[in-house]
């Protein structure tokens, strides 16, 4: 009897940062590439597709950035404004741990749809703000921080204005997502310090050919799944001598826990907790994760008895 040939497994996106350098044209890059992942971390949720898409594009952002950054913490990516999306943020653990949430203003967004004027998104679903970058390694250092005003009409846009304003290296940035499937990419190159015995006027030059190269991408290439990143690299890069180096897994965690609400609990007064019950339960749920914390009468008077 013939043995019935199963279909191919859907093609996904890989959830990695790959690092790779260009030593030819003196730049060093990071491509990142999330599918899986945003299953977990945005779908649950039930975000509208543009609030949805959005927030990938915070989530891969904030991955690709992590991930030049030597640090032994958290690293945060909070976009705020007043617009009908009034917060997307997106924080990364020095391990790879990635969570996520958006705050919006249903009603607003609904004018916007129906208007069929959405266009960038920035502008549009953002309005006025700014977008911070937070590292945060523990009490005992000092914590850094960089912002930059809501500029131009893409994340991107907001990512490069930054990168100018400060004494960080110079950096380009492509990002691209989609909300159906959920799939978000990004790929940066950043210029290296100025190379022995090089020239000037050569140097401006492969950093000119880096980001051209680079900006030849299509966002379909960079979310197409057939698409291995070691070929996408090869095609932009191969003439210069691309070489990648390990790449590290990016996951869905959530540092919530039963512990941490209680004592954030405990730092109100007792009254003001127990006017938050419903049918003599309090209930917190996470923001990032969605789980509910549950406290009848007894636990939280529990709270309270030391």
């Amino acid at each position: 009897m013939p043995t019935k040939k199963m279909p191919d497994a859907p093609l996904s996106l890989d959830d990695m940062i790959q690092p790779f350098h260009v030593d030819a044209l003196g730049v060093n890059g990071r491509v990142v590439r999330l599918g899986p992942v945003l299953d977990r971390l945005v779908a649950p949720h039930s975000y509208p597709p543009a609030v949805a898409d959005l927030l990938s594009q915070v989530v891969v952002l904030a991955v690709t950035l992590s991930s030049v950054l030597k640090f032994d913490g958290v690293f945060t990516l909070q976009v705020q404004g007043n617009g009908p999306v009034g917060l997307v943020m997106a924080d990364v653990t020095s391990a790879g741990g990635v969570r996520s949430y958006a705050r919006y203003d249903a009603d607003r967004l609904a004018e916007i749809d129906a208007s069929g004027s959405q266009g960038a998104p920035v502008p549009a679903l953002l309005g006025s703000g700014y977008l911070a970058f937070t590292v945060d390694q523990g009490p005992d250092t000092e914590r850094y921080q960089g912002i930059t005003e809501l500029t131009g009409a893409t994340l991107a846009d907001c990512a490069h204005d930054y990168f100018r304003q400060s004494e960080q290296l110079e950096t380009a940035i492509l990002l691209a997502s989609d909300a159906d499937p959920l799939v978000a990419g990004a790929i940066m190159v950043q210029r290296l310090p100025g190379r022995r015995g090089a020239d000037k006027d050569a140097a401006e030059e492969d950093w000119r050919r880096a980001v051209i190269l680079m900006s030849s991408l299509s966002s379909g290439e960079l979310l197409d799944p057939a698409i291995t990143t070691d070929r996408l690299l090869y095609r932009l890069y191969h003439q210069d001598g691309v070489r990648v180096t390990d790449g590290r897994a990016v996951e869905q965690t959530c540092r919530c826990s039963r512990e941490k609400v209680a004592n954030t609990l405990r730092s109100f007064p007792q009254a003001e907790i127990e006017d938050m019950a419903e049918d003599g339960k309090v209930t917190v749920t996470c923001e990032f994760c969605g789980t509910d914390y549950v406290f009848g009468p007894e636990q939280v008077g529990a709270l309270y008895q030391e």
